[in-house]
């Protein structure tokens, strides 16, 4: 996912915009997918999606996947090169759309569903099931407001969510909405995987 700054949080922080990032595992590892000239995009790092990607290994083949916040789209292709079934791309940016679906044309693949809106639009929408959803949204919007609906109507019963934050407290406060089986930290970005239950421990 790539990082944004919220609209309410004022002047925009700039980033060096890498030219590309290039998928790490599967079929498609080693291959580069370009990345937007967006002001707010920051793909998740190499070292980030190595240990995801390793968690998500033994549930990731056939699977169904959500990237609710898009951006360059790298775990979604990461997801597909690994294995997944299908991948839905949610992005509200129509630049980074475009960007999306020139990448998939390039892949070659109807594996993945790119779709432009947003995504509080897209989940008032009819639900359909998922068995992992990556929400990685910017860092000032809260994430605890959308669990409750995933789980319910977006999850399959063995569902896992990934979520990134920017500091050990904010992922903490995911635990009243899941069991935080998987944890991990690299630099400034704190990451975990959810799954089903109230009971949250560290790994």
């Amino acid at each position: 996912m790539a990082k944004r700054t919220h609209p309410a949080v004022g002047k925009r922080i700039r980033h060096p915009k890498p030219s590309g990032v290039r998928i790490i595992g599967g079929e498609w590892r080693g291959r580069r997918i370009a990345v937007a000239a967006a002001d707010e995009l920051r793909p998740t790092p190499d070292r980030v999606r190595e240990t995801v990607f390793n968690w998500l290994a033994p549930s990731l083949d056939g699977s169904h996947c959500l990237d609710l916040f898009a951006g360059s789209g790298v775990l979604g292709w990461e997801a597909l090169s690994r294995g997944a079934a299908s991948v839905c791309l949610v992005e509200r940016d129509r630049a980074v759309v475009q960007a999306l679906r020139a990448q998939a044309a390039t892949f070659g693949t109807g594996a993945a569903k790119i779709i432009f809106s947003s995504a509080e639009a897209f989940l008032a929408g009819a639900p359909q099931r998922f068995d992992i959803v990556f929400l990685d949204p910017p860092y000032a919007t809260p994430i605890e407001p959308w669990l409750p609906r995933l789980w319910a109507a977006w999850l399959t019963p063995k569902g896992r969510i990934y979520v990134e934050r920017d500091s050990e407290a904010a992922l903490d406060s995911l635990a009243a909405h899941g069991r935080l089986t998987r944890r991990g930290r690299a630099g400034s970005v704190h990451y975990g995987l959810l799954d089903r239950g109230l009971a949250s421990q560290g790994c």
